[in-house]
């Protein structure tokens, strides 16, 4: 059920019932084989692409569709509510243009950009590794220069679209921490090819949920990467991989939202139509509670997304409100799609119904573009150092 719609223009309500239109004919009927079969669905990315959608955020000058924030985020929400890999991966994308689009030379944007934004490469973002976990600062993988080239050399892990993708935007170290200042300054942020050699991905991992999204290793074995590929300066990497992450996060909570709205919808249907004691399961004062409780979940969801959305198009500081967007977004989704299991009863638990699925793909949306535990720290930190804190939260967080 399509939730109710406040746009700001004309253009952006005829988006958005493109995008339905999609979502419902091409998104639908494909999703539940995609992730029964754990198939990555590269044609449903070109689709996306051929239809403008995966550069939305970023100015029409680079290539991208002029949509501000909240448009872009309400999106999100229509692909997420049908398909969650999907909808991740499009906030992946345009998390991996990121770096290029605000920290690139004019240069590099010319060259690059307007492949990235047209949808016809499909982006991936390098920033975790295994033994690091929720501290990208304690990164080991290395960036050496050689001359003209920097060589890479280690391992990336949980990499959306890794071996999949077309590019790859990397962080690594090209200073060692104990000469670089503060923690986390001496790391450097690289546009890196699929086919540079010496890349390479490892077997996908077995996931408990978002099987049509591959997540991959991604290994660096001596990959040289031309000076000019380097985006912003030498150590400003960690700086634009949490500034970048800041609206990545928007990106997982409208997905979140909309995977929330997709389970409520499914337990709707089903409340209306089983009956038990004689009357209709919704009529039922207690299912009814729940089903009320994931409504109200799920429209607080929206409501905090699309605030943040609204302060990050008008230019001010939205970082404290994006954590906070993305930690009530992704609790509120596990909640709904485990009571929307409920609802369902027996049949929820089983896969002839799409609530088990959501409520497997919810759980993963609490754990990455930082843990709802980091989330709570960098709003801890932004609130004793003041609203204008911004990233600077997170460095802290990450720093201690």
């Amino acid at each position: 059920m399509p939730a109710t719609r406040v746009l700001p223009t004309d253009e952006a309500a005829e988006l958005l019932r493109l995008v339905r239109q999609i979502v419902r004919e091409q998104l639908a009927p494909r999703a539940a084989e995609a992730e029964e079969t754990a198939s990555f669905p590269r044609e449903v990315f070109t689709l996306l692409g051929e239809a403008d959608l995966l550069g939305l955020p970023y100015p029409e000058a680079q290539g991208g569709g002029g949509q501000p924030y909240e448009v872009y985020l309400q999106v999100l929400e229509e692909i997420g509510s049908a398909w969650s890999s999907v909808g991740v991966g499009t906030s992946v994308h345009a998390l991996s243009c990121f770096a290029l689009a605000n920290y690139g030379t004019p240069e590099q944007q010319e060259r690059w950009l307007p492949e990235m934004l047209g949808g016809s490469l499909l982006g991936a973002y390098c920033l975790s590794e295994a033994h690091a976990g929720s501290d990208p600062a304690a990164m080991r993988t290395k960036a050496v220069r050689d001359g003209d080239d920097y060589v890479l050399t280690g391992a990336k892990a949980w990499v959306t679209h890794g071996g999949e993708a077309d590019f790859y935007t990397v962080m690594a170290r090209t200073s060692d921490p104990s000469s670089s200042g503060p923690k986390g300054g001496g790391i450097s942020c690289f546009l890196v090819p699929a086919d540079a050699e010496g890349l390479s991905a490892d077997a996908a991992e077995r996931k408990m949920g978002l099987m049509g999204s591959t997540t991959a290793t991604m290994r660096f074995d001596g990959v040289r990467v031309p000076a000019e590929r380097r985006i912003g300066e030498e150590g400003q990497g960690l700086r634009i991989a949490l500034a970048a992450l800041d609206s990545g996060r928007l990106g997982i909570a409208a997905v979140a939202t909309g995977l929330a709205q997709g389970a409520l919808d499914a337990a709707l249907a089903y409340a209306r139509e089983r009956e038990a004691f004689g009357k209709r399961i919704i009529d039922h004062q207690g299912l009814g509670f729940v089903l009320a409780d994931a409504e109200a979940a799920v429209q607080t969801a929206r409501a905090m997304t699309l605030h943040a959305a609204r302060l990050k198009d008008a230019g001010l500081p939205f970082s404290r409100e994006a954590s906070i967007a993305k930690l009530v977004a992704t609790d509120n989704a596990m909640k709904v799609t485990t009571d929307a299991v409920q609802v369902l009863g027996g049949y929820g638990y089983t896969r002839d119904f799409p609530v088990e699925r959501y409520m497997r793909e919810a759980k993963v949306m609490q754990i990455f573009e930082g843990t709802n535990q980091i989330q709570r720290m960098i709003i801890a930190r932004s609130l004793d150092k003041g609203a204008d804190a911004g990233s600077d939260a997170e460095i802290r967080a990450y720093g201690d």
